[in-house]
């Protein structure tokens, strides 16, 4: 079986599963991946045929859309052309984690595709939404990687089709262990936003991974880390808390490793705000923004005790049998 996989490449979020999806795609038969997208910080390590720069989110100072960039990155007719040489009828199977140089060339050309990730989850109504839904948003997240079927991932299983978070390897086997530290996974915030929020909770440790930094350093309380694989793993096995953005891959491993959690989702990005209604229900904090309004709320969580949430990892071969299956019928 010949298996076209399109991933997208903002955030390292849907490139963080692909590491773990690659492997049992390759016992399926032959695999040649698109990775579409121009912001991420991740190395992909695993073997990329088609590259395009597709359509991208870019980030304001202070946990915001920058709509501007955004825009301006956001070469459609580059996207059109490049979606029309992609050779996608020679492919037994398209999976698209949410791209949509893929998904508007399997529409243009009437080939089935599976969207097979955490978007996928919001083609259901029982998903969880923010109080004020964003008709943009819905919009987005309904038709950007439109597909013929879907195989969602989530927090919960809100449907049949949608299955627990992909969890990579070293976190499902790690043993954690409380080390006393916060780490800080902001992407959306650059340094000079919360750095001394975070050094007044001094003599706290924390583990700040930054875009920007070269190399480990430490001021005051404060380590800083340059965004990369290991270290972050490493940090986050042994935190006493994790800090982060309204993803869905590191809360959901946070969760998964019995950490304590604090979400803060990128202002105006409405998936994120759903992930963090989702969050919520569950009951873990969630904060608008971290600045010198809300910070008090940051001291009470770390002081705070945890809750207590199972968070079981994905078994990528059921999944992959179900989705295999839902191909079959559709081709039937």
């Amino acid at each position: 079986m010949k298996i076209f996989y399109a991933v997208q490449a903002t955030g390292n979020g849907h490139i963080s599963r692909a590491r773990e999806l690659y492997p049992y795609l390759r016992e399926l038969g032959e695999v040649d991946i698109l990775l579409s997208g121009s912001n991420s910080t991740l190395q992909p390590e695993f073997p990329i045929k088609y590259r395009s720069n597709g359509l991208s989110l870019f980030y304001s100072t202070c946990g915001g859309l920058n709509y501007k960039q955004t825009i301006r990155n956001a070469k459609f007719l580059s996207v059109a052309k490049y979606s029309r040489s992609l050779p996608l009828e020679k492919y037994d199977l398209i999976i698209n984690d949410f791209d949509f140089v893929t998904a508007y060339a399997c529409w243009k050309r009437n080939i089935r595709s599976v969207q097979f990730g955490h978007q996928a989850s919001f083609q259901s109504s029982n998903t969880p939404r923010p109080e004020h839904k964003s008709v943009l948003g819905e919009m987005i997240l309904k038709y950007y990687g439109k597909a013929t079927d879907y195989v969602g991932l989530h927090f919960r299983p809100y449907e049949d089709y949608i299955f627990p978070p992909v969890i990579k390897e070293i976190i499902r086997s790690a043993m954690p262990v409380d080390h006393g530290h916060i780490t800080v996974y902001l992407p959306a915030h650059r340094q000079e936003c919360i750095e001394n929020i975070l050094k007044e909770i001094s003599p706290v440790r924390v583990h700040w991974f930054l875009a920007g930094v070269k190399s480990v350093y430490s001021e005051d309380n404060i380590t800083f880390f340059p965004i990369g694989h290991d270290d972050f793993n490493e940090s986050l096995i042994h935190c006493h808390g994790l800090v982060t953005a309204g993803g869905f891959e590191t809360p959901a491993e946070a969760l998964h490793l019995n950490k304590k959690l604090l979400s803060i989702p990128i202002m105006d990005q409405y998936e994120q705000q759903c992930n963090a209604a989702a969050l919520k229900l569950l009951g873990i904090n969630v904060l608008k923004d971290l600045n010198e309004e809300t910070k008090r709320d940051f001291f009470d969580w770390v002081t705070a005790p945890k809750t207590e949430i199972d968070m079981p990892a994905n078994d990528i071969n059921v999944t992959l049998d179900y989705l295999l299956n839902k191909v079959h019928r559709m081709s039937a």
